[in-house]
């Protein structure tokens, strides 16, 4: 990581997004060996589940997680007795239980598409481009200079590794202004009287599952008809 400050040392900017960026690794890294589990929770209840079903179980599954860790979080933060130091350190730990749950509901679904991802810098385009939304599909569609709806399948048959890390670099410093410097804005909302940090929580943790959802739909299309 290249210095920003005169005297040589890392600028204060620069080390919360390189954190977030590293929190990011740590989840992709902590959760890729558990995609094929993820994938059977999501079928236990069905065997002869289809792809369809699979998905739109694995959707509502990210969804109720990642709610239930914002508003849990949330509530914890500010329940009475709880002190401002204590909440924000609640709060930081969220943001790695939430990058995990992106990052295994992303890989996951890429893997009931059938794409396999095996390098980590295809991981990383995948869960940056569907936690980003829209603009990472543009992005990563503009700098891989490919045409078409679901970007998911062309990111790992047909871009070059060097391609993917200009893609990166790009997401990269998208993602930390959204999960890094907002991600304080949220925190200190959820220091707020009882009951209102878990809706504010809960909420916001809501919002970015449901935009991760429709981006996963824009990055793979239409679920496969039958497993392969």
């Amino acid at each position: 990581m290249t210095s920003d400050a005169p005297d040589g040392s890392v600028s204060e900017a620069a080390v919360p997004g390189q954190r977030v960026l590293d929190l990011l690794d740590k989840a992709i890294a902590v959760q890729s060996p558990l995609v094929r589990k993820n994938i059977a929770r999501a079928r236990q209840r069905n065997p002869e589940a289809t792809p369809e079903e699979v998905i739109r179980n694995l959707e509502r599954m990210y969804v109720s997680a990642l709610t239930g860790t914002g508003a849990a979080v949330g509530g914890a933060a500010a329940a009475p007795g709880v002190g401002t130091g204590i909440a924000l350190a609640l709060s930081a730990g969220e943001v790695l239980s939430s990058l995990e749950l992106s990052a295994l509901f992303a890989l996951s679904i890429a893997e009931v598409h059938g794409v396999g991802i095996d390098e980590i810098e295809r991981r990383r385009t995948i869960v940056m481009g569907i936690m980003l939304g829209g603009s990472g599909s543009a992005t990563i569609t503009k700098v891989a200079e490919r045409t078409g709806q679901h970007w998911g399948r062309q990111v790992v048959a047909k871009v070059p590794l060097e391609t993917l890390r200009q893609i990166n670099k790009i997401l990269g410093k998208n993602f930390i202004t959204k999960y890094g410097t907002k991600q304080g804005i949220i925190v200190l909302g959820r220091v707020a009287p009882f009951g209102i940090g878990a809706l504010i929580g809960g909420g916001a943790n809501a919002a970015m599952a449901t935009l991760a959802v429709k981006a996963s739909r824009r990055a793979f299309g239409p679920p496969p008809p039958s497993w392969p």
